[in-house]
């Protein structure tokens, strides 16, 4: 499909060419990276080995994520424009936190996101070739220069290429679950393992440390959000792709934990940090743990095509407001893509990959995302309460109490977060607030440009 022309001038439309199709592919792409392939056995350990409270930690989180996903289906559907969340939080509270949520998501969470998987990427290919400190470092940095040049080449081109690596990554996963389903033993004595731990204050404090990692598995579906704006038919699709793919995911990950715990029992599967390499182990023998590496690799792969497809729009509606880097603005006459949007952000993550500084950046920073999550969803009641007859095609259903438990719970994570690791959270509010004299420089050059 042609990519038509456009003038590079700032501000300039991006064509609609994302479909229903593309949409769930995003976000199920962008959420699986290395997640479920390690995180399971932890969750079964801090609830004790119980599998019935390890699942329910995984149902807990997938409801939490549904729930926002149906409160950004109202705003997507209301504000189909490029930059998601960037839009909703700007429309509903101002400019600023919109400012600064697009800051932080350019300086470290997106872009440390794609650092922090290009890393395990080349990581995860020592699995077949031998790789040096050095050669490390080159192989992340090029998997970040082809996901940018794939983004740059056109959204229409992304959008496939994320469709194809996500079909792959779900049909390896569904295809190790049924195998690990069929030739397992490990359910035979479950029912003994599930439900069975006492309810003490150890276990609810486990199930809230195993939610940590479970959100952390889930972490970006809220992304195919600044999508909309290339969307076709937006009101209509937006809402229904990402409420179908966050809700795929659920059911994805459940039946992947039940494989793992059928293929090496609870036990087993509590005591190890690399779930599904054991388990595909004991199913298929030692050899086995190249198929694994295989599936992480383009699973990895996808998830960094989705963060930069979607989070570019972010920076490039940020530049359309005047309050970032004017040239991100622009628009590529023949890939119809914000390209400079997306080669500045791939090139600050080759930065973070390469001298390893993302690591304790994202640690810092990383809680901010739920404050921007807490914003975004109130932005429902806002821009109902401000908009009442602006059309919306997509009603979040339980209004008002489904936006209000998903706003609830980020307001929770983020208090849980500051009182646990106070000293780290200034640390990350401080990075934060080097965004406020950036954002008033820019406001203050705009508005200068204007008058000239």
């Amino acid at each position: 499909m042609e990519i038509a022309e456009t003038a590079i001038t700032p501000g300039a439309s991006l064509t609609r060419s994302l479909r229903l199709r593309d949409l769930i592919f995003i976000v199920v792409g962008t959420v699986i990276g290395s997640g479920i392939f390690v995180v399971p056995g932890a969750v079964l350990r801090q609830t004790g080995g119980d599998v019935g409270y390890a699942l329910l930690v995984w149902v807990l989180g997938g409801v939490l994520s549904l729930l926002g996903a149906l409160t950004y289906g109202e705003l997507g559907g209301m504000l189909p424009e490029a930059g998601g969340a960037y839009v909703y939080v700007r429309e509903a509270f101002g400019p600023l936190p919109a400012f600064l949520l697009g800051w932080t998501l350019f300086f470290v969470i997106s872009t440390g996101s794609v650092a922090t998987l290009a890393v395990a990427f080349a990581e995860y290919l020592r699995q077949f070739v031998a790789l040096g400190p050095t050669a490390a470092k080159l192989v992340a940095a090029l998997m970040i220069a082809v996901v940018g040049a794939v983004n740059v080449r056109g959204t229409r081109h992304s959008a496939n290429v994320q469709n194809w690596s996500t079909g792959i990554k779900v049909a390896a996963i569904l295809g190790m679950s049924i195998l690990l389903l069929g030739s397992g033993s490990g359910l035979v004595g479950v029912r003994a393992a599930t439900f069975a731990a006492p309810v003490e204050v150890s276990l609810v404090s486990g199930i809230g440390v195993a939610m940590i990692g479970v959100l952390w598995a889930y972490e970006g579906w809220a992304n195919v959000a600044a999508s909309a704006g290339e969307t076709l038919e937006p009101q209509r699709s937006f809402p229904r792709g990402i409420v179908i793919g966050t809700t795929a995911l659920i059911a994805i990950y459940l039946l992947a934990n039940v494989a793992y715990v059928a293929a090496l029992g609870p036990a087993a599967a509590a005591r190890t940090d690399r779930v599904a390499a054991e388990a595909v182990r004991a199913a298929l023998g030692p050899g086995a743990g190249r198929l694994i590496a295989a599936a992480v690799l383009v699973s990895m792969f996808s998830a960094a095509n989705g963060l930069t497809l979607t989070n570019s729009r972010v920076y490039y509606a940020m530049a359309s407001d005047g309050v970032f880097f004017h040239k991100l603005a622009e628009v590529h006459p023949r890939f119809g893509t914000p390209a400079f949007s997306v080669l500045v952000s791939s090139a600050w993550a080759i930065v973070l990959a390469a001298t390893g500084s993302f690591e304790q950046l994202f640690t810092y920073v990383i809680f901010a995302a739920w404050v921007f999550y807490l914003l975004a969803g109130a932005s429902v009641f806002v821009l109902r309460r401000r908009r009442p007859a602006a059309p919306r095609s997509f009603r979040v259903p339980g209004y008002p109490w489904t936006p209000l438990l998903f706003v609830a719970s980020a307001a929770a994570i983020v208090i849980n977060t500051i009182a646990a690791r106070p000293g780290r959270s200034l640390l990350g509010l401080g990075i934060l607030a080097l965004g406020l004299p950036a954002y008033y420089a820019w406001r203050r050059a705009n508005a200068r440009t204007v008058d000239g």
